[in-house]
C-alpha cells in the first residue's frame, strides 16, 4: 500500500526535540529563521524534481531533523540504522565516494560495514574514495545478490511472500521490471504487522534519497509491477 499514512514505527521514532530546537534559537537567533526558509525551499524543489508526494517530502525532512532512537535493537543493528539515518540524504563521501544515479548499493554496503560486517576478497571498498574502484559486490545490486547467494552465512534470501520473516536491518532488493536482475537496494528500517496480519515494510537508501519509504509504494506507485526480495541477516 502507499505509505502516505505515517506508521506507528515512525511515530515511535519521533522523539521530543523541543529543548534542542530552543537551544538553537537562543544561540542562532534570526539565523534559525533563515535556515528554516532555506530548508523549505529545498523541500519544494525536491518535490518538484523527484516526483515525491508532499507526504514523502515532509517525512524526509522530519527524519533528517529528529533525534533518532534505535535502542530497541541490538547494538549491531542500532549502529547500522544510526549510520543510515545520518547519511541517507548525503550526495558525497570522502571515504566511499558517490555514484551519481547509482549509489544505492554503495550506501547499503556502508551501513553493513557500520553493522559490523568485515570486508573480504569479494566485498570491499577502495580506500582512495573512488567509488568506481570498489568491488562489484560493493556497488552493484545484481553483483551483491550473487555475492550473498554464495555467502549464506551472511544472509539468506526471502521473497516478498515471506515478508513476515523480514527484520529491521535486513537488505531489500528490487527488480523493477521483473527481468531477473536487481535494480535497486536498500536497508529495512521498519517492519509492522496490523491487526489483519498485513505486513508493511519501510526502507532507507540512496538514489533517490529515501528514509522510511514503503516497499509497497515502491512496487505499486513508483514502479508498478516491480518485485521485492529480501536478504535476512542473522543477528
Amino acid at each position: 500500500m502507499p505509505h502516505s499514512t505515517e506508521t506507528r514505527e515512525t511515530r515511535r521514532r519521533r522523539t521530543l526535540i523541543a529543548a534542542a530546537i530552543a537551544g538553537v534559537v537562543l544561540v542562532a537567533g534570526g539565523a534559525t529563521i533563515a535556515w528554516s526558509a532555506w530548508q523549505g525551499a529545498i523541500g519544494s524543489a525536491a518535490e518538484s524534481a523527484s516526483g515525491f508526494t508532499t507526504t514523502e517530502v515532509d517525512r524526509a525532512e522530519a527524519s533528517g531533523t529528529e533525534v533518532a532512537d534505535f535502542s530497541a535493537y541490538s547494538d549491531s543493528v542500532a549502529a547500522q540504522l544510526a549510520y543510515a539515518h545520518e547519511h541517507w540524504a548525503d550526495t558525497e563521501s570522502e571515504t566511499y565516494g558517490y555514484l551519481d544515479e547509482n549509489d544505492c548499493v554503495n550506501f547499503t554496503s556502508q551501513t553493513l560495514l557500520a553493522r559490523g560486517w568485515v570486508e573480504d576478497d569479494e566485498w570491499w571498498f577502495d580506500e582512495s574514495g573512488d567509488a568506481y574502484s570498489h568491488a562489484d559486490a560493493w556497488i552493484s545490486s545484481t553483483a551483491l545478490r550473487d555475492y550473498l547467494e554464495s555467502h549464506p552465512e551472511r544472509a539468506t534470501v526471502l521473497t516478498d511472500d515471506e515478508r513476515s520473516s523480514v527484520k529491521v536491518g535486513d537488505i531489500v532488493q528490487f527488480d523493477w521490471d521483473d527481468s531477473g536482475d536487481r535494480d535497486h537496494t536498500g536497508i529495512v528500517t521498519a517492519v509492522e504487522t496490523d491487526a489483519a496480519g498485513e505486513v508493511t515494510i519501510l526502507y532507507a537508501g540512496h538514489t533517490d534519497p529515501t528514509w522510511d519509504r514503503s516497499v509497497d509504494f515502491a512496487i505499486t506507485e513508483l514502479h508498478p509491477g516491480g518485485v521485492a526480495y529480501y536478504w535476512s541477516i542473522p543477528e
